[in-house]
């Protein structure tokens, strides 16, 4: 009797602990998946955010968190070890001009990134808290379709060199859109067009004809690499408004224009 009242007790705890799913245990899960907010309390009472905007979360397969909240777009390495989201240091943002309340909710968001958040998930729920502020977000693929690769007009966020993401100066100007077996687009410099062929999850870029504008300082530098994401084969993938180029030397994001 006393053995199996041991086996007993051994098999509850074994049960309880296989029960628990804290944010920390979870945190394999937030990777490549994009949260989109429903509801933002502060001091126990709701939170309006400016009319048609809401938080986007997109946590990358390699490891960066990409954020906004209607208007600039900022994005870092993340940790979510412990039940919190920890922001490298260095974050890299857009910098498209955000006039009174967007500018203002730019800094909210940054403010509570920056604090370290806890972090909650149960199922495709997720919740983050810094001090009295919670952000409830809900699984982007459950509200929001992804956008068709072709007819969008895709503008370029962040180059990836490596392990290295940037936003360009400038980035904001360059776009491309895919019809067929088309491309055109802009490098913010030079209009550019060409063929590209397609198989299951990849593109294989044509040689591409430019316009022959003279490109200087930053905008040469930005033009080079772009052109440099569009040779050759590349994968890519749709996820939401978000237009991912990889190839084996870095890649391209795109944003749907707005």
């Amino acid at each position: 009797m006393h053995k199996q009242m041991i086996g007993l007790i051994g098999a509850v705890l074994l049960l309880a602990a296989c029960g628990q799913n804290t944010g920390a245990d979870a945190g394999a899960s937030l990777v490549g998946k994009t949260y989109l907010s429903t509801s933002v309390t502060e001091d126990g009472k709701p939170k309006q955010l400016a009319p048609k905007t809401q938080v986007r979360l997109q946590f990358t397969d390699d490891g960066r968190l990409v954020a906004d909240a209607g208007c600039n777009s900022m994005q870092t390495k993340v940790s979510t070890e412990g039940g919190r989201l920890t922001l490298d240091d260095q974050i890299t943002s857009t910098a498209m001009g955000c006039l009174g309340q967007l500018q203002g909710q730019d800094e909210w968001l940054g403010g509570i990134l920056g604090a370290k958040p806890t972090w909650e998930l149960d199922g495709s729920k997720l919740d983050l808290t810094a001090g009295s502020t919670t952000i409830s977000l809900t699984d982007r693929k459950i509200v929001e379709p992804d956008l068709a690769v072709d007819g969008t007009k895709w503008q370029l966020s962040t180059v990836i060199t490596g392990e290295a993401a940037s936003h360009q100066a400038g980035s904001e100007k360059a776009w491309l859109t895919l019809n067929g077996e088309r491309v055109t687009g802009s490098t913010g410099c030079n209009d550019f067009q060409g063929m590209v062929a397609r198989s299951t999850g990849r593109l294989t870029f044509g040689e591409l004809a430019t316009t022959r504008r003279a490109c200087a300082g930053d905008a040469a530098k930005l033009e080079s690499q772009l052109l440099k994401g569009l040779q050759g084969e590349v994968t890519y993938q749709v996820d939401g408004s978000t237009l991912q180029l990889r190839s084996s030397g870095g890649g391209l994001d795109f944003t749907a224009a707005r």
